[in-house]
């Protein structure tokens, strides 16, 4: 069956909507990685704590709208060949929300067990937890621009590997600079795991530009 023009713009503007709504709720979560630091680095713990449960509270919205976007296109069902690449754009960026959690989660323990960590580290946090939200603040603008051609939403994408590839420089550095600290190795293996998860959510973001590359040839 060939759908008329105006029915399938339509679906593809309905789970475009979605989509970049499940994104918004993704973003609002990476922002409160560097307040969270900027805890750490004040040593704020209340302030710390509170942050931690909201974000916990934020993945429970991002899981729902995750949800959403999966109903929404089973609704949508076979009218919309693209749905798939959909959901892997969704799913991709639901991940970050979940390192965002283990990052949060990560911080409030270190911070708890009185654990001491160098001023300088905590500062190195704050700029990879800056870069990672530039990563996916570019991840935001090629998904706004998607229904603009794929000309646009290429243009855009780069920008999410370029913010991606500062996010590595800054790993690399911090990861070789913790080993010549003596941490308490409680604390080593958590910070480790933070910087880890900080790149790990750029990583996503760069395959969610794929995904949302392969978007931009059929919207």
């Amino acid at each position: 069956m060939v759908l008329p023009t105006e029915t399938e713009r339509r679906v593809k503007r309905r789970a475009l909507n979605v989509c970049q709504d499940h994104l918004r709720k993704v973003l609002n979560l990476t922002r409160k990685i560097p307040q969270m630091i900027d805890c750490f680095i004040r040593e704020d713990l209340e302030r710390a704590r509170q942050l931690f449960n909201e974000i916990r509270s934020g993945e429970d919205e991002v899981d729902n709208a995750r949800r959403l976007v999966s109903q929404e296109l089973a609704e949508i069902g076979a009218i919309l060949l693209s749905r798939e690449d959909f959901l892997r754009f969704t799913n991709l960026t639901s991940e970050i929300a979940d390192f965002c959690e283990g990052i949060a989660f990560r911080i409030v323990e270190i911070m708890e067990h009185k654990w001491n960590v160098p001023r300088d580290i905590k500062k190195d946090l704050m700029r990879l937890s800056e870069a990672v939200l530039e990563a996916v603040l570019r991840l935001r603008e090629t998904m706004m621009v998607l229904s603009y051609g794929s000309a646009k939403t290429l243009e855009k994408a780069k920008d999410v590997e370029i913010a991606e590839r500062v996010v590595d420089e800054l790993y690399r550095e911090i990861e070789i600079k913790l080993l010549n600290y003596k941490i308490e190795f409680p604390a080593f293996i958590l910070l480790r795991d933070v910087i880890q998860l900080l790149e790990d959510s750029a990583d996503k973001a760069e395959d969610a530009a794929d995904a949302a590359r392969i978007l931009s040839f059929i919207m």
